[in-house]
């Protein structure tokens, strides 16, 4: 078990590296893994319940406890990268397809990769890990709305709809977790190292059979949905550090805001484009190079935030 603990370490702490391989081979051999579409639903159910055996008892406590920097974090989380996903669809005036998977993948709540990147950076784990918590518990009421509101000029939706498939999905799956852990504690912690591998396949599954399934159209949109998410990305990581400035928060605290609100769950994304918007095949595109992306800029992100960290400790160590 010891040994099977540390490859799901690796996997999980390589898996922007793991990420990009994967998506360059469905790129080139697409009939290979374009079939991975049809299981989205199933795949992105187990990394939720994956992530739902990840919480511990006191998380809900530690929200209550301390809830301004959650809600803080929380709250620009969903303002800040809806908004730039809607300013930059209209900005680029892309078509609607790519219009509307932007602001899908600007409308999630926070992925557990977000929490490996911060622990990483030498960030505050407990933030970042309750903060995803709380957006993830928000997101069946706030994330359709959010895409009804930006999304609706370019494309019919079904607040109810959405509502559904994100409880289907993230919510009952993530409580399902929660409470196989309360019901079988000492179960759950023999297999704890199994539900991150999990995870991490399924996401790793999803986001190449997206790219398997639309390399043709990712041939000729891909790099202009690139610079997007880059863009979004960037812009995310840069005003999430803002605010926790802006809010005097500890070193540790920014730069755990500021990851969670730069990185989405864009394997939700793609789940629910490909769910509730199936005339609009190309709105899963920017949640597929989403997750390509911002597991790499957020290593980059974390190796430059902890050199920083190092820095400061030996400042005042002189």
């Amino acid at each position: 078990m010891e040994k099977f603990s540390k490859i799901s370490d690796k996997i999980t702490q390589n898996i922007g590296l793991i990420i990009v391989i994967f998506s360059v081979v469905a790129y080139f051999v697409p009939d290979y893994f374009s079939w991975m579409t049809n299981y989205t639903t199933i795949f992105l159910a187990l990394a939720m319940f994956g992530m739902g055996t990840s919480i511990e008892a006191d998380a809900f406590k530690k929200i209550l406890k301390n809830p301004r920097d959650i809600f803080i974090g929380s709250l620009a989380q969903f303002t800040i990268m809806p908004l730039i996903a809607w300013i930059l669809a209209l900005g680029f005036n892309v078509n609607r397809d790519i219009a509307l998977g932007v602001i899908l993948v600007g409308s999630r709540p926070g992925g557990t990769a977000s929490n490996v990147i911060t622990h990483i950076a030498g960030g505050n784990v407990s933030l970042s890990v309750s903060m995803t918590i709380l957006s993830t518990l928000l997101a069946p009421l706030v994330t359709p709305f959010l895409v009804y509101l930006l999304a609706g000029r370019w494309v019919e939706v079904s607040i109810l709809a959405m509502f559904k498939s994100v409880v289907t999905v993230v919510l009952i799956p993530v409580l399902m977790g929660i409470f196989a852990k309360k019901l079988s504690p000492e179960k759950m912690e023999k297999s704890k190292s199994i539900f991150p591998l999990i995870s991490s396949l399924a996401i790793i599954l999803i986001i190449s059979g997206i790219i398997g399934a639309n390399s043709e159209k990712i041939a000729k949109s891909g790099l202009i949905v690139l610079l997007i998410v880059m863009i979004h990305n960037a812009l995310g990581l840069l005003l999430g550090l803002g605010v926790s400035k802006l809010f005097k928060m500890d070193y540790d605290k920014q730069t755990a805001l500021s990851i969670e609100v730069g990185m989405q769950n864009s394997g939700l994304a793609i789940q629910l484009a490909t769910a509730n918007f199936a005339l609009n095949p190309l709105a899963t595109l920017p949640g597929a190079i989403f997750s390509i992306w911002h597991n790499i800029s957020g290593s980059i992100f974390a190796s430059i935030r902890r050199k920083d960290v190092k820095e400061i400790a030996l400042a005042r160590e002189k």
